[in-house]
């Protein structure tokens, strides 16, 4: 589970943060990457995962079924003298207890998971907002939690990065969530452009779509540009940090572009030295 922290667009817990926020970091990546494994079927199989949480291995299938059994075992985490079953669960206790971290962040992210499964079409832009706010943006506030930076004005611009981060992934992978029967371009959005979900399953984008995803990419691009303060609100080793996070959408971004906003042979990944370039060009930007 924690290995897949090295396929994201942005540095997860890189080596020259202090261990133990590495070691807090990696606990919540774990947790989040879990969560999201459970909602869309890609737990490993044999249902071992069921078995720990204490469902039956043949229901390792139901996704609501797995959450509910998931939170169940999560609140044993904040109740006193109570151990989790599931081992990362266990490996988050120490994670909770060091920096007083609130429920209600990991609570919104099996939420998300939990809308996944009602929900997999979304009409407007802001309802696709208000699915980040459960789905990405309790990850930046643990961030901000883990680091002891939190403030109101901090919270609102990791929102903006998360959320925006949330949108470059959606559009990274428009292939891939069509083939789990899930969608998150707006719909007045595909309306507006001309495009149906018959060209989302092509092989290749056609010039609407390709408007399409240029629109999308330019909204992501403006909450970077709104949440991009943060990295300048904060010193050392955590700027570095927040600018990878930064720098991780944007390179994304220029490889959605570099494609001709052609998202659908494949998702468009930046490479370790755009990322590389674009953590300079931000820190320089807010140093």
């Amino acid at each position: 589970m924690l290995d897949k922290a090295a396929h994201e667009n942005f540095p997860v817990a890189p080596f020259f943060l202090p261990r133990a926020w590495r070691t807090d970091l990696m606990a919540v990546y774990g947790y989040a990457r879990l969560v999201d494994d459970i909602g869309d079927g890609d737990l490993a199989p044999g249902g071992a995962d069921a078995e720990l949480l204490g469902l039956e291995r043949d229901r390792a299938d139901d996704a609501l079924a797995m959450l509910d059994a998931f939170e169940t075992d999560l609140r044993r985490v904040f109740q006193p003298a109570a151990e989790p079953r599931h081992p990362l669960l266990r490996a988050l206790c120490p994670t909770v207890h060091r920096h007083g971290l609130a429920q209600e962040p990991f609570l919104g992210l099996i939420e998300a998971n939990r809308q996944d499964q009602r929900i997999r079409r979304y009409a407007t832009y802001q309802d696709l907002l208000d699915y980040c706010e459960l789905s990405a943006n309790p990850v930046g506030r643990l961030v901000l939690g883990i680091t002891g930076t939190a403030s109101p004005e901090r919270t609102r611009r990791s929102d903006a990065i998360c959320t925006a981060l949330q949108i470059i992934e959606h559009l990274q992978d428009v292939a891939e969530d069509l083939r789990r029967d899930r969608v998150y371009l707006p719909a007045e959005d595909m309306k507006r452009f001309g495009v149906t979900e018959a060209d989302l399953a092509a092989p290749r984008g056609g010039v609407r779509l390709r408007a399409l995803v240029a629109k999308e990419a330019e909204r992501a691009a403006a909450l970077l540009n709104e949440g991009t303060p943060l990295v300048g609100s904060v010193h050392g080793r955590l700027k570095v940090l927040l600018a990878g996070f930064v720098a991780g959408g944007r390179a994304a971004l220029r490889a959605v572009a570099a494609a001709g906003h052609d998202v659908l042979p494949g998702p468009p990944r930046p490479t370790k030295l755009s990322l590389l370039r674009e953590v300079g060009a931000t820190l320089r930007r807010e140093g």
